[in-house]
């Protein structure tokens, strides 16, 4: 069968699933942030040493950027993994779209306090309980993902307050900020709280040596350990996706599909370019990506 005559509406095994055909243990390209799919390349390395730096040196507030599908959100949650429960309690804000005035009510529930109250309750008790870690040699974090997408001026006078919880040799509360590059903007305009900017990094675009350690390891943590992409195909997935994880995912999961609807042995720059192409085509239609 060939690749322009494969459909995604097929019967059998392969109409749900392509991992038995490539003798995989699961789906390598999944585009979650599964802390078991980080891949320690140079630049993630770098974005999570200093994202680690900031916050066990409690610089009170990290900031990190990155590109849409750069890989933040994975990051952030490989880091929260490599903090210890008996040292660290970490609340993770993945919604900063909510009003100004619940944010602080988020931050409590997120950090397993009751976020009811009038606002001077809730200020009373995230400082006893920053207080209670304190004395009881647990750093308090919380890290706000999606950070770009902050709308009111006034979220981001509540992130200033809470920098404020310090004692005078050391901050209480750790703020880790992850976001869209415009973020950087947003907050440059606000120099109260771009002064407090310890520690910032921006992640970039894998190159192509990057590219494909990123594809390797991804397939090596599901259980393969054969070269299923050739090396002109990672080359092709690299020119066609920049070096961005999201999009590197999205085109090897649905090479990984199709090449197992033409019964190929190996994906092919071919292989690569004619999904990609059909890719685009589906995205120009539909606005979506699709495996039509």
């Amino acid at each position: 069968m060939s690749l322009d005559n494969a459909a995604c509406e097929m019967s059998g095994i392969q109409s749900s699933t392509y991992e038995p055909y490539w003798g995989l243990q699961g789906r390598p390209f999944e585009n979650v942030p599964d802390p078991t799919f980080y891949v320690p390349s140079v630049k993630h390395e770098a974005a999570m040493a200093c994202m680690l730096y900031g916050i066990q040196a409690r610089k009170g507030i990290v900031m990190l950027t990155g590109e849409i599908g750069s890989g933040k959100t994975l990051i952030s949650r490989a880091v929260i993994l490599k903090l210890p429960r008996a040292q660290y309690e970490v609340g993770l804000v993945s919604n900063p779209t909510i009003p100004g005035n619940e944010f602080l009510g988020e931050v409590l529930f997120q950090l397993g306090l009751d976020p009811g109250g009038t606002r001077s309750e809730q200020l009373r008790r995230l400082n006893d309980q920053l207080l209670a870690n304190y004395h009881q040699g647990i750093d308090t974090v919380v890290v706000v993902d999606e950070a770009q997408a902050i709308e009111h001026d006034r979220l981001f006078e509540e992130l200033r307050l809470l920098s404020n919880f310090q004692l005078n040799d050391r901050f209480l509360i750790t703020l880790v900020l992850v976001g869209q590059p415009e973020l950087r903007d947003r907050i440059a305009q606000i120099p109260q709280l771009a002064q407090r900017m310890a520690v910032c990094h921006h992640l970039e675009r894998f190159d192509r040596a990057e590219t494909k350690a990123y594809i390797v390891a991804r397939l090596a943590a599901v259980g393969c350990t054969l070269p299923i992409f050739s090396s002109p195909a990672i080359s092709g997935v690299f020119q066609q996706t920049g070096g961005v994880c999201r999009l590197i995912n999205s085109l090897c999961d649905l090479c990984l599909y199709h090449g197992s609807v033409a019964g190929v042995h190996r994906v092919s720059r071919t292989l690569v370019e004619r999904v990609a192409g059909r890719m685009v085509r589906a995205r120009a239609t539909s606005g979506v990506g699709a495996c039509a």
